[in-house]
């Protein structure tokens, strides 16, 4: 079975990690925006970063997926991955991009990543100076984890990449392609 790397990323960390893994794991790597046609591949690996409650380009792999092609789906964004609520939420948004039993059957990991305000472009940047302001403003006991998370690192350069968070991925990686032999 052939397997192929695709990864949606605005930044460049989710790249990153894609890049990384595809070298770990001896696969080729493609942006999301190169995918046309994936009948060749029985294992897709997605990586996308979160953006505004959406995996980018996991919608536009998803459609070029064959029936029984296998998908591991890869989040990355700033969100604490070993706080349940946050991996919830991320599957939750997972959820409305793909059908449900593209989800049901698909392993699905979260990574951290980071994000350099001063990088940004002026809708995201305008967007992100929005969601504080309203953050800011919420009662201590609405806040979530990811909600602090996102007040205490507001317009910081911050970096939670870290590629030992790729072994489980790869793992499942080598499960899928020993057990479609």
């Amino acid at each position: 079975m052939k397997g192929l790397i695709v990864y949606g990323s605005q930044y460049g960390t989710t790249k990153r990690y894609a890049e990384k893994l595809g070298e770990i794991a001896g696969l080729p790597v493609i942006s999301c925006e190169d995918v046309k046609d994936l009948g060749d591949y029985g294992l897709i690996i997605h990586l996308g970063g979160l953006y505004a409650g959406g995996v980018k380009g996991l919608k536009k792999t998803v459609k070029a997926l064959q029936k029984d092609t296998k998908i591991v789906i890869v989040t990355v964004g700033l969100a604490d991955v070993c706080d349940k609520e946050n991996t919830d939420n991320i599957k939750k948004s997972i959820s409305r991009q793909i059908p449900e039993e593209i989800l049901n059957s698909a392993a699905v990991f979260h990574l951290r990543g980071g994000i350099d305000y001063e990088k940004l472009n002026f809708k995201h940047r305008t967007m992100m100076k929005l969601l504080y302001t309203k953050a800011k403003h919420l009662p201590e006991n609405k806040k979530t984890a990811e909600v602090r998370a996102m007040i205490e690192t507001f317009n910081q350069k911050v970096n939670f990449v870290d590629y030992h968070s790729l072994n489980p991925i790869l793992e499942a990686i080598r499960q899928i392609l020993i057990f479609s032999r």
